[in-house]
């Protein structure tokens, strides 16, 4: 059984496209092998900055034979109709068979495909492979039709037997022709060579100073740095996706260690690290002791005879130059920042949020209100979260932010100071963007968990407002993630926050400053005596406004039922990543109080508990059985049988014990419910099981005597409503 080796070598791909081609190589070429009948026992798919790799081995050598049997029109039909059928099926009509079937006798043609070599069947599914590659982007180049991601420049494609020989599999795509010749690294290597096996190409790759594992460069890399750092007493910082994208960029990874200029250890880490990063892609290297960012770490593509000297000195040229833009901007925030930061929050008016939701000043104005509302709900002082809101989004202004988007958040909290602010309002100014994933922190600062909560609620009132609501897997806005990080501040800091109550909250400083903003500006568009362009301009925006405010006060209404159910449906999705059933958490949504998630989760974390014990378990079948008898008898009678069971009309010593069960049930579940000690509910509703089971074995409900049925019946109703007051048990499963 040969093996199969392909190298498709190119200009540079881009390091952000390796994973994804080697993902999309393996499968389309063994898809498109296994499809036309070629077996393999492993694949795997390798990337460099300059070629893509794929080894198939234990590959057929060639394809099985097949039969496939067509039933074709009845023998009595008419003469197009089998022609047609035997061009279709590539037979005469001497190979045709004449079966006896229900309707009269039918053509059956049996169709042989014989097997094909692996070489015929490699080249199509390769060629085709290559003119159909998914990049995210290709070019074309020279005269012919073909794209790539960059230019291609050879296709090294061979099958290797068991002997160890090696054959080219014959193809040309676009004058690219196949070959078992590839060369090394770009300025190391030492031309080209053919290979005969993948383990002749990797050792001699190796050789020509090519690692063609890409998680081994990334090994290679970070070894290699930490080694550097550690001895002159220093640390890397952490950053695996910088990582990722170096390994993709060099071939032969030759980590140096450079220095930072002194003038430029002042500024924060962050920003260090990031200009770094993003213009350089450089590692940072810190002092353990300081916390500093003291030197950084390059990545060369080759070794030199000056080990590396040359390079560094180019780099570290570079790097200043960078750096000096980087302390540019953070000197002149500094002073925006000391003289009390008004002209950033000033600006903010001029900064479109969104065309229907307005400024993000009106924003900020909007979240500042909400924040104060919510403060007394998360033990914040409500001047306090005022503030913070306000200030918040300040740093969205400054030069430091324009220039690295990534860093909004952070640099408020380095700007808070210097404006005169504590540190409550500055650390709400980096955290209340935050959990913006499922395994970032959550806020617990309460003046912090104010600002985040009234953000993120904004946002989802917002676009509920203007009707940009998530579809599909498309979410523009990323209103699943501002959802999931209410549900996450909510429950990790263990509030109590109604969530219709605090949307329509939301909804109504959205009414309210809609309502202002048209006022404003109608008066200024009464009083306006300028040029009829500018009154028209602002006859527009009060238009626009007014429907702003006609869809604010349909939102007061109708939103908070309608954000509950998207609300719901993500804590769905965060409840069952934790091992909580779909229709454990349904049966707790059906109860009152669903807004109140804190609440919500508890419940449905002790019904989970319960039923996976034996009691639960019988408990619930118990109760199902009740619920259907109860309900059959109910549209039988067409009356409810809700008055209560007596215990004078009980006549089996199984029914006088479930009858008292109930009643001691009764009160203990009722007093635990009310104090929402859920687990204890459960407790009480355990000890329904045994005399729920004996019940049902000894005693027969519908019974001639009426009175006898009527009180059994009334008695299965008080199953069925002491078990609902925990959940409603009819959405459980099973």
């Amino acid at each position: 059984m040969p093996d199969l080796l392909i190298e498709l070598f190119s200009e540079e791909i881009p390091a952000r496209l390796q994973g994804r081609a080697c993902e999309d190589l393996k499968k389309r070429i063994t898809d498109g092998l296994v499809e036309a009948g070629l077996t393999y026992a492993g694949a795997a798919a390798f990337s460099t900055p300059r070629r893509l790799t794929l080894t198939v081995q234990g590959l057929l050598a060639e394809s099985p034979t097949t039969k496939e049997e067509r039933k074709g029109p009845r023998v009595d039909a008419p003469e197009k109709a089998i022609e047609g059928f035997l061009r279709g099926a590539g037979v005469s009509r001497d190979d045709l068979d004449v079966r006896d079937e229900k309707k009269g006798q039918v053509y059956f043609a049996t169709i042989t495909k014989p097997g094909r070599a692996a070489s015929g069947i490699v080249a199509e599914v390769l060629e085709d492979t290559i003119r159909n590659f998914p990049w995210a982007k290709s070019m074309r180049w020279g005269a012919g039709s073909l794209r790539w991601v960059r230019p291609l420049h050879s296709i090294l494609c061979i099958l290797t037997d068991d002997a160890g020989e090696a054959n080219v599999v014959p193809m040309d795509v676009d004058g690219i022709a196949s070959s078992d010749m590839t060369e090394g690294h770009r300025f190391m290597g030492n031309g080209r060579f053919s290979v005969t096996s993948f383990d002749d190409y990797r050792s001699k790759l190796k050789a020509a100073h090519v690692m063609l594992d890409t998680s081994e460069r990334a090994e290679a890399i970070w070894q290699e740095a930490s080694n550097l750092a550690f001895a002159q007493g220093l640390e890397i910082v952490d950053d695996k996706g910088l990582l990722a994208e170096v390994a993709g960029l060099v071939e032969w990874p030759v980590p140096l260690i450079g220095n930072i200029d002194d003038e430029f250890l002042g500024l924060p880490p962050e920003v260090l690290q990031t200009s770094m990063k993003e213009h350089q892609k450089f590692f940072s290297v810190r002092n353990p002791k300081t916390e500093r960012i003291e030197k950084f770490i390059t990545v060369a593509n080759r070794t030199t005879a000056d080990n590396g000297a040359t390079i560094l000195a180019g780099n570290q040229k570079v790097l200043a130059a960078r750096l000096a833009d980087a302390k540019f901007f953070w000197e002149n925030d500094i002073r925006v920042a000391e003289a009390g930061g008004q002209p950033w929050l000033d600006s903010l008016d001029n900064v479109t949020f969104h065309n229907k939701l307005g400024s993000q000043g009106e924003r900020v104005a909007r979240i500042a209100a909400l924040a104060r509302e919510l403060a007394p709900v998360v033990g914040a002082d409500a001047d306090l979260a005022e503030a913070a809101a306000k200030w918040a989004k300040a740093d969205l202004s400054s030069e430091m932010v324009y220039e690295f988007p990534e860093l909004q958040g952070l640099m408020g909290r380095y700007y808070a100071a210097p404006a005169g602010h504590g540190a409550e309002v500055a650390d709400a100014a980096q955290d209340h963007y935050s959990p913006l994933g499922p395994s970032d922190d959550v806020p617990s600062a309460p003046v912090s968990v104010a600002v985040a909560l009234a953000d993120k609620l904004d946002t989802l009132t917002g676009f509920w407002a203007i009707d940009e609501k998530p579809t599909g897997s498309k979410d523009p806005f990323a209103l699943r993630r501002a959802a999931l990080g209410v549900i996450r501040l909510v429950l990790e800091n263990d509030l109590r926050l109604g969530l219709k109550e605090n949307s329509a909250q939301a909804a109504q400083v959205l009414l309210k400053l809609a309502e202002w903003q048209a006022a404003l500006l109608g008066a200024k568009a009464e009083q306006k005596t300028a040029t009829g362009e500018e009154a028209d301009a602002a006859a527009k925006r009060v238009h626009d406004l007014a429907h702003q405010v006609e869809a604010a006060t349909a939102l007061v209404a109708s939103l908070p039922a309608d954000l509950l159910s998207f609300f719901h449906d993500r804590l769905k999705v965060y409840l069952r990543d934790q091992g909580i059933r779909h229709d454990v958490i349904d049966a707790c949504l059906a109860m009152p109080g669903n807004d109140d998630l804190t609440l919500l989760v508890k419940r449905a974390g002790a019904l989970s508990d319960f039923l996976k014990t034996d009691d639960g378990e019988n408990l619930l079948q118990g109760y199902k059985r009740a619920n259907n008898i109860l309900s059959q008898a109910e549209e039988k009678d067409g009356v409810e049988y809700s008055y209560g069971a007596d215990l004078k009309y009980t006549e089996a010593e199984e029914e006088k014990a479930l009858f008292n069960a109930l009643t001691a049930a009764e009160g203990t579940i009722a007093t635990a419910m009310k104090a929402e000690d859920f687990a204890g509910a459960m407790v009480g509703m355990a000890a329904l099981r045994a005399p729920i089971d004996a019940f049902f074995e000894a005693v027969q409900i519908n019974t001639d005597n009426d009175i006898v049925r009527r009180n059994r019946l009334n008695m299965l109703n008080q199953i069925r409503q002491i078990c609902l007051q925990a959940a409603d048990l009819t959405k459980i499963e099973g």
